[in-house]
């Protein structure tokens, strides 16, 4: 019974990488919007990063908010997603080296999250439901033709 109830969950699986990408995608998108929007929030960011001695607070600001906005948006349309899962990996690390030591689990417990997400992003890649994997579909496609061409 249990083989059979699971069955097209199993048989599916490649599509729960669909499900993990929106999820990370929209609260990435979520947790940064306000500093993509509202530049004072920008420059409060910017004023933790020099609070903790981050060389070039507002350049590093820029970065650690453009490049989760970016991934965010690259991972809602399946887009160059192991790219996204080492950028979530830098940069999250350097979040918990930043902003999270000494913290509690539960305060540094998202960004550990997200490196670990960026880890499963690097060796699962977007999904069956993706621009990559179209992207590849036509990859394919064309070398098929040129050695069909060729042969």
């Amino acid at each position: 019974m249990a083989a059979s109830t699971f069955s097209f969950f199993k048989q599916h699986r490649a599509y729960g990488t669909l499900f993990i990408r929106f999820a990370i995608g929209v609260f990435i998108i979520y947790g940064v919007q306000d500093n993509v929007f509202n530049w004072e929030r920008m420059l409060e960011f910017r004023d933790f990063l020099e609070t903790r001695g981050v060389p070039f607070p507002l350049l590093a600001a820029h970065v650690s908010v453009y490049v989760q906005f970016i991934c965010g948006l690259l991972l809602l349309l399946g887009l160059a997603v192991r790219w996204v899962g080492i950028l979530l990996i830098i940069n999250f690390t350097a979040a918990i080296l930043i902003a999270h030591i000494g913290q509690s689990f539960q305060q540094y417990y998202p960004a550990a999250q997200l490196i670990a997400v960026g880890f499963y992003f690097l060796f699962n890649g977007a999904g069956p439901v993706s621009i990559d994997a179209y992207l590849n579909r036509k990859r394919a496609q064309s070398i098929d033709r040129t050695l069909q061409v060729n042969a």
